[in-house]
C-alpha cells in the first residue's frame, strides 16, 4: 500500500487533504483512484485511508482506522555526524534511516574537509530531509528523521552530553560494545568523526566531560561505514532489530 508523510494541517476530523507534489504522484503517477486504499503517516502513527475524491490539485481522504507505526524503534537513536566530503552524507542519511536512528545532526569538527556555510549549508540540509523522507517511506518508517546542522563542534558536544546515554566513537581506545549497558536505555547518542577522525584535543574535550568513548575494534571504518554500523548494532543490542 503506497504510503505518504502528511503534517499536522492535513488531518482534520476524519479527512486527510493532500496538495502539492504528493497529491499529483497520488493522482497522475500512481494513477490512484477514488475506493483505492492509501496509508498516511505522522509522529510514529499510521494512517489507513480509503480515497474519497481526486481532484487536479487535491486528493482528499477519509481515515478508517488510527494505528501506531509497528516499525518505529523503542530507542530514540541521534547519529552525531562530522560532516564528510562528497556524497557520503546522502548515503549516511538514507542508511541511518532505514535502520532507525531518530535525528541525524551533522557538525564540523577540525579534520572536517568539506565547511560548507550560509545559503550553501541550508541547501544541503533541505536537500537531506528529502532523502530522509524518501528513505521513511521506502523502509516503513512511521516518522522521518530530524536532520539537523551544521553545528559547531561544541555545539554538537553540548547536546551530546545530554542525552540519556552517550557516546563518542574513537579510533584509539575506549569500551567495547559488550561493555556498554543499554538495560532501560531510551535515548542515546553517537559521535562520529569525519574522513581523518578526530583531534586528541577534541577527544580529550569529550571524555572530560564523561561522555563514554566507544571502540569498534582494530579495523578503522571508514566515516560512512561507521554510522551505518553503529547504528546496526545499537538497534540490535536494544531489540530493535
Amino acid at each position: 500500500m503506497p504510503r505518504f508523510f502528511i503534517d499536522e494541517n492535513a488531518l482534520r476530523g476524519d479527512i486527510i487533504t493532500v496538495t502539492g507534489g504528493d497529491a499529483v504522484h497520488i493522482g497522475r503517477s500512481l494513477r490512484m483512484r477514488i475506493g483505492d486504499e492509501i496509508t498516511f503517516c505522522r509522529e510514529g502513527k499510521e494512517f489507513i485511508c480509503t480515497i474519497d475524491n481526486i481532484t487536479s490539485d487535491k486528493v482528499f481522504c477519509r481515515v478508517n482506522k488510527t494505528v501506531s507505526s509497528q516499525c518505529e524503534p523503542t530507542l530514540s537513536l541521534t547519529v552525531f555526524q562530522a560532516f564528510p566530503k562528497g556524497d557520503k552524507a546522502e548515503l549516511i542519511i538514507q542508511k541511518c534511516t532505514e535502520l532507525g536512528a531518530s535525528e541525524i545532526v551533522f557538525f564540523i569538527s577540525k579534520r572536517c574537509v568539506s565547511r560548507p556555510e550560509g545559503k550553501s549549508a541550508e541547501n544541503k540540509i533541505s536537500r537531506f530531509e528529502k532523502i530522509a523522507e524518501e528513505a521513511a517511506k521506502q523502509s516503513g518508517r512511521g516518522k522521518i528523521p530530524i536532520i539537523r546542522g551544521i553545528l559547531t563542534f561544541e555545539e554538537a558536544v553540548n547536546k551530546l552530553r545530554k542525552m540519556q546515554l552517550p557516546l563518542f566513537c574513537y579510533e584509539n581506545g575506549g569500551k567495547s560494545f559488550s561493555e556498554i549497558s543499554f538495560d532501560g536505555i531510551t535515548e542515546c547518542g553517537v559521535m562520529i568523526g569525519s574522513e581523518g577522525g578526530f583531534d586528541s584535543d577534541e577527544a580529550d574535550s569529550v571524555t572530560q566531560l564523561g561522555i563514554t568513548s566507544l571502540w569498534l575494534g582494530k579495523r578503522i571504518l571508514r566515516c560512512e561505514t561507521c554510522p551505518i554500523a553503529v547504528t546496526a548494532v545499537i538497534m540490535n543490542l536494544t531489540g530493535n532489530f
